[in-house]
């Protein structure tokens, strides 16, 4: 019985050696202490190359925003009164200088009347100073409440008369005609559409190179299949430390009005151009649990390949900006990087 004992535990202890030993292509120690050599595979890996190359890369970054109108107006009078006639209503198209509202006419009316007096009366006193009827400051005066009288015709007319001073869409109307107007709210809001603008938080790290005049693409999601272009019209001194970033407006002409305030919208900015080395996006390799990526570059002296970790830059298309790694005229492993490991040898096709 003890003779089979032994017998089985033997049996056992070989096997576990026997199940280190292939589990492991390399040198290495099982669980009782003994180690075993396994011989390396030197059959050199299969693999396709291609010649790292560099090219110019335009650098940009994409960018989410919400179009604005360039310009709005509240319309109002300056003080209440009853709305005589409402011309316009919301979503009309007006243009600068277009009437939009007429308040009471009454005031403006005898005011009219007024200025109307003023200038014969003060004609007829000029006659009488030239012939030495009235005196110096007697003119200087009259002229003067003439002056005063024209001011306040004006301001009656910029109030009772009521203008669009840009050209744009009526966003807003809040009252009607008779209504008596309370200043409460502006009667009607205006909203210039050609062109639009956009607010870009742009990342500091960018700060030194964005510049005014910097072109700019943008696509709409409510208008798939359409691209837009623009330009950075000004920049924001000023960095919010909460977030990083700093503000560049955007102007987009959009002569058909086809953007609208207030749809989502992706603005590619372009920071200029790069010289970068470039590859497949096939040639790079990510290595589990982690963020890095690598490539394998062949070595000419012997055939080997060394594993290379690289800094990525733009995704164009069907490639890789190497920003970091990658020499210029590396060969680089195309095809077959699943057979292959630091130091590997490789047999090209």
């Amino acid at each position: 019985m003890k003779t089979s004992r032994y017998i089985i535990t033997v049996a056992a202890v070989l096997a576990a050696v026997s199940c280190a030993s292939f589990g492991n292509k390399n040198s290495s120690k099982n669980d009782v202490g003994l180690t075993f050599e396994s011989p390396e595979d030197d059959t050199p890996a299969t693999v396709e190359v291609i010649t790292a190359t560099v090219r110019e890369v335009p650098q940009e970054n994409v960018y989410a925003s919400s179009v604005q109108p360039y310009a709005t107006n509240n319309i109002a009078p300056q003080a209440g009164g009853r709305i005589q006639k409402i011309n316009v209503n919301v979503g009309d198209y007006v243009y600068k200088g277009q009437i939009l509202a007429e308040m009471d006419k009454l005031q403006l009316e005898q005011t009219r009347l007024q200025v109307k007096n003023d200038s014969i009366e003060l004609s007829r006193i000029r006659g009488l100073y030239e012939k030495g009827g009235v005196s110096k400051s007697d003119l200087d005066a009259i002229e003067l409440a003439s002056n005063v009288r024209l001011a306040t015709l004006k301001n009656l007319e910029e109030n009772t008369i009521l203008r669009s001073p840009i050209t744009g869409f009526v966003t807003a109307s809040n009252y009607d005609r008779g209504d008596m107007y309370t200043m409460a709210q502006p009667l009607y809001t205006i909203q210039q559409v050609v062109p639009v603008k956009l607010l870009v938080g742009i990342s500091e790290s960018e700060y030194t190179i964005v510049k005014k005049g910097d072109k700019v693409t943008l696509t709409a999601d409510a208008l798939p299949g359409r691209t837009f272009q623009g330009s950075i019209a000004r920049l924001y001194p000023t960095i919010d430390a909460a977030t990083h970033t700093f503000v560049a407006e955007v102007v987009v002409q959009n002569s058909d009005k086809a953007l609208r305030p207030g749809m989502y919208a992706r603005v590619t900015v372009t920071f200029g151009k790069r010289n970068s080395v470039i590859v497949p996006d096939k040639c790079i390799v990510k290595q589990e649990g982690s963020g890095q990526r690598y490539v394998y570059i062949v070595n000419g002296d012997d055939n080997t390949v060394s594993f290379v970790p690289v800094t990525l830059g733009r995704h164009i298309g069907d490639e890789y900006e190497i920003r970091e790694g990658v020499p210029d005229g590396a060969t680089v492993v195309f095809k077959g990087q699943v057979n292959l490991r630091d130091g590997k040898k490789v047999e090209v096709l």
